[in-house]
């Protein structure tokens, strides 16, 4: 099968696409014969390697994992030992960041714990741009508790990946949430079901002065004081970006129990919470580009830059 694989760290064109053997489903995965995939923030930082204190991880010198890819949307080919509620022929989308990578390919063998049902209503392409980035909007939203309706909720990078979902999922909420973006993103963000904008290139201002029950931080270039500074009474702060490991640390040293880290793990609970909203209508998968399997590194290379607005999608097939 093809895939692209990566054997250095170095910039996106260090993926190159080579032959490799098809997996074979073990017990409890499924075996995916992957038609679309999304690329997300942390596939150009693991690419690169970066920040370096990751590759205590990702492997001292090399690679650990050779074949990238963590958000993947196709059919099932084949079952593993003990699988019953997945069969051959079904659309399904999936989440592989806590099992070994490998989407950026023809084939993936899949865990049935972090893969559910494609809803019926969309593409490979869209239910391929969800696992990741709406798992971590939905996770980094619920960290403090379920939203209630009133609550005042503010997205910071609301045109983002993670922010166009969390816009959405609050406003689906009953939430009043505020956007922070800039100014080509202002209505797009309105659009989503944000009720107040904030443009960072005109204001330092974070929020405002509103205080607000919830603040989700998709960026991470804002400090604890900042965070805190906007919190109502017994608000709490979730941030699930970081601009740099000066920031992640300063999150992680005075952030206390009000400004906390939240690291995404998606599960098929997540994805079927998700299936339902996306179903209805209720939560839209928002897609900026769209790219050819063997344009990948290009995708990559053009989310690094750091503009895009919502997703970054590849058609595998």
């Amino acid at each position: 099968m093809r895939a692209f694989v990566y054997e250095r760290y170095g910039p996106p064109e260090t993926l190159r696409m080579a032959e490799v053997d098809k997996p074979a489903p073990g017990a409890g995965e499924v075996l995916v014969r992957v038609r679309a995939v999304s690329v997300n923030a942390a596939d150009w930082h693991v690419v690169r390697g970066k920040p370096l204190f990751s590759r205590a991880t990702l492997g001292l010198l090399r690679p650990k994992h050779k074949i990238l890819g963590v958000d993947v949307a196709g059919r099932v080919e084949a079952v593993g030992g003990g699988v019953t509620g997945f069969r051959a022929g079904q659309e399904v989308y999936a989440n592989l960041l806590d099992h070994g990578y490998g989407g950026f390919a023809d084939y993936v063998s899949v865990p049935v714990e972090v893969m559910a049902l494609k809803p019926a209503s969309l593409s490979f392409e869209e239910a391929a741009a969800v696992p990741m980035a709406a798992g971590t909007a939905l996770q980094g939203l619920g960290r403090h508790g379920p939203l209630r309706p009133g609550q005042q909720v503010l997205v910071n990078g609301a045109s983002g990946g993670v922010g166009s979902f969390a816009v959405q999922l609050a406003s689906a909420a009953g939430a009043e949430v505020t956007a922070v973006t800039s100014t080509p993103n202002l209505e797009l963000a309105r659009s989503l079901g944000a009720d107040h904008l904030v443009d960072y290139t005109t204001t330092d201002t974070l929020g405002r002065g509103r205080g607000y029950d919830r603040v989700l931080d998709t960026v991470g270039n804002r400090s604890v004081a900042d965070l805190k500074a906007v919190l109502a009474v017994g608000g709490k702060a979730a941030v699930t970006g970081f601009s740099s490991l000066a920031k992640l640390v300063g999150v992680s040293l005075g952030g206390g129990k009000d400004v906390v880290m939240v690291q995404a793990h998606v599960t098929a609970k997540d994805l079927e919470a998700l299936s339902e909203l996306l179903a209805a209508g209720t939560v839209r998968p928002l897609i900026d580009r769209r790219y050819q399997f063997a344009e990948l590194p290009a995708a990559i290379a053009y989310l690094e830059q750091g503009h895009a607005k919502g997703k970054v999608v590849i058609e595998v097939a």
